[in-house]
């Protein structure tokens, strides 16, 4: 199979696991059966059946999907309402072009950033996810060897299937924490002094999903068999997880994981407890932006959940060029959103962007193949990277600016 002809068919396979329609008739391989194309797309797949097969980070999404259990696909494959923010993401990057200078010795490319002390091998970091074990048994252990093993940041989320001390001691070295931040400040002061016994540096308080979401997608192709939701979840439908370790110790009766009166003045209280480097994951607004800064915030995480919070409609990589006008250079801005080529990576960082984060194609890799898998996964993200930064004549990451990118259709 050709590889536009490889890609036609996952966009088609996309198409088709958001379709209502399609969800209706119980998911994409009820349809194809019913419709007669089932034994058509056998024939045409085209899944690796090893990393090694990959040629972009694409190849890993349908070898995972047939080895990941579909309500755990579902909930990780799906956004909110009609996952118009989780396409935005992706169709964002259609509106930056690049524009390279020539006749640049590419033979020193360099792609090491510093990150609040730390150096890292590239600028690509692994975005928290929760409840990695769902792809693969060792989970959040399997990540951080690969993160080791690439010199890549990896932050960690509360929602972890992994004890934050595991964790790092499996990753040799300190991962940053992102925080579900509880109602009780009891149990968000437990945590934040775990944490930070931990060795964690940095936290990334997640402020753009306190109130829920409506998973419309997820609830209609997780499948209509929920017994053996039980493995993992206290009620069939899910809504608590059996296995989060970070709350171990901690008494939850009545206590919600997300806090929807969060504030600015809860803001400065966490501020003044948390003596590490504090974030705010999944603010994108020039407005917000500015507030961070004068509420003391050392860093900002331009997010939308992955498409999995609210429903705007807007790219982060739209987003992001407001909200580091905004700072400037008092503060680091990062983003993650849709991510899955290098040139994608190098449009963000064009934009200001200090470090770019990847969720769903590691989390490909390691529903396939485990630690191998996301080992893969950021081998060909940072290769394209460096491909790019050669082939546009840029040495450093640093060199990476605003005149190397062009939009017809933004005033950027």
């Amino acid at each position: 199979m050709s590889p536009s002809t490889s890609k036609a068919r996952r966009e088609f396979i996309k198409f088709l696991a958001t379709s209502p329609y399609v969800a209706a008739l119980g998911g994409v391989a009820a349809y194809l059966e019913q419709t007669g194309f089932a034994q058509s797309a056998q024939q045409t797949a085209d899944v690796i059946t090893s990393p090694a097969g990959a040629f972009d980070v694409f190849d890993f999404e349908e070898a995972a999907h047939r080895k990941v259990r579909q309500s755990h696909w579902a909930y990780m494959a799906s956004g909110v309402d009609d996952d118009a923010t989780l396409r935005a993401n992706r169709e964002g990057f259609k509106h930056l072009e690049l524009r390279p200078r020539r006749l640049r010795d590419a033979t020193k490319v360099d792609m090491h950033v510093d990150l609040f002390g730390a150096t890292y091998n590239s600028p690509i970091f692994l975005c928290p996810t929760g409840g990695e074990k769902s792809f693969f048994p060792d989970g959040e252990l399997s990540v951080a060897r690969s993160a080791k093993a690439h010199g890549t940041l990896q932050i960690l989320s509360t929602a972890t299937s992994t004890p934050v001390e595991d964790v790092i001691k499996e990753r040799g070295q300190p991962v940053w924490y992102q925080l579900y931040a509880p109602s009780s400040w009891d149990a968000c002061e437990k945590i934040l002094r775990r944490v930070e016994a931990a060795g964690c540096p940095v936290v990334a308080l997640t402020v753009d999903n306190t109130t829920g979401r409506y998973s419309e997608t997820y609830l209609r192709t997780r499948g209509k068999d929920l017994h053996e939701c039980l493995n993992c979840h206290e009620t069939p439908s899910g809504p608590t997880i059996k296995e989060r370790p970070m709350y171990d110790g901690i008494d939850m009766t009545g206590v919600l994981t997300s806090n929807p009166a969060m504030d600015w003045a809860f803001l400065d209280r966490l501020r003044k407890f948390w003596k590490g480097k504090l974030i705010i994951k999944g603010m994108d607004t020039r407005e917000d932006a500015r507030l961070c800064i004068e509420h003391g915030i050392d860093g900002m995480l331009v997010s939308n959940h992955g498409g999995r919070s609210t429903e705007t409609s807007r790219a982060t990589i739209e987003a992001l060029p407001e909200v580091v006008a905004e700072v400037g250079s008092r503060i680091p801005v990062f983003v993650d959103g849709g991510f899955r080529r290098g040139t994608d990576v190098f449009k963000a960082l064009a934009l200001g962007a200090r470090a770019v984060g990847i969720g769903r194609p590691f989390l490909w890799g390691l529903g396939a193949f485990g630690q191998a898998g996301v080992d893969r996964v950021i081998e060909i993200m940072q290769g394209e990277l460096k491909l790019v930064m050669g082939n546009c004549g840029t040495r450093t990451v640093a060199d990476i600016t605003r005149e190397y990118i062009s939009s017809p259709d933004w005033k950027l």
